[in-house]
Order: C-alpha cells, then structure tokens, then sequence
C-alpha cells in the first residue's frame, strides 16, 4: 500500500484564495469602470445583463449579444467591444490590445487612472 499524503499537485488553499482575491479585484475594477461611464456598477454583476449595459457604454446595439452565442463570432464581437472600450475611454487602439491580451492590467488602470468617458463618437458619414 502507498498513500501519498503529501503534494497532490493541485493548486491548494493559498492558490483558491489568490484566484478568489483576483476575481474580487476584477469585479471592483469593472464596477469602477461601469460607475465612470455613467452606468449603475452593480449591473457589471449580473450576467447577460452587463453585457447589454457595456454595449450600451459602447455605443452598440443590444443584439450584439445575440451575435455572442455563435462560435467564433462571438471572439470578432468581444473584440470590438473590449477595443471600443478602449476609446469611448479617450484610449488608442493599443490600450485597446492591451485589455485583450493583458485585462488583469489595463482594466484597473481604466478604472482607477485618469480616464475619463467620453461618450459615444457621432458616425461620420
């Protein structure tokens, strides 16, 4: 018989509580993000709903969601709403790759830095 008490190789207690502490600061961060838009922060809380609140943020039409159910589709749309993000912010389209590849960074720095909404662009035509 050989029991293995020791290191199972999963991530422990200290790796659940730095997952459950990062996942806290991602929700403040995006209820910081919310209020700055002139949104209700608690509605970055409820899902499908926040996603209709950050279109609304964004300046796009609430069907987007719908678009969201369909494979590979849904990766095109995140895209532009996360680089629209970046410039209803007043940000550059690099900001914008940056909440891409990198949220856990550029999201707080939208939320607590100096950005400030800047509301829809009119379309140009």
């Amino acid at each position: 018989m050989d029991y293995n008490y020791g290191y199972e190789g999963g991530i422990g207690i200290v790796g659940w509580l730095f997952y459950i502490a990062v996942i806290a600061f991602m929700l403040v961060t995006l209820w910081k993000v919310y209020v700055k838009a002139g949104k209700p922060g608690w509605a970055s809380l409820i899902p499908f709903y926040n996603i209709i609140v950050m279109l609304e943020i964004v300046g796009k039409p609430w069907w987007y969601l719908l678009l969201m159910f369909i494979p590979v589709v849904n990766i095109v749309i995140s895209i532009m709403v996360t680089l629209d993000t970046a410039k209803v912010f007043g940000k550059g389209s690099g900001f914008g790759i940056g909440l891409i590849f990198l949220p856990f960074i550029f999201y707080p720095i939208l939320a607590f830095g100096n950005a400030k909404y800047q509301g829809v662009p009119a379309p140009s035509y």
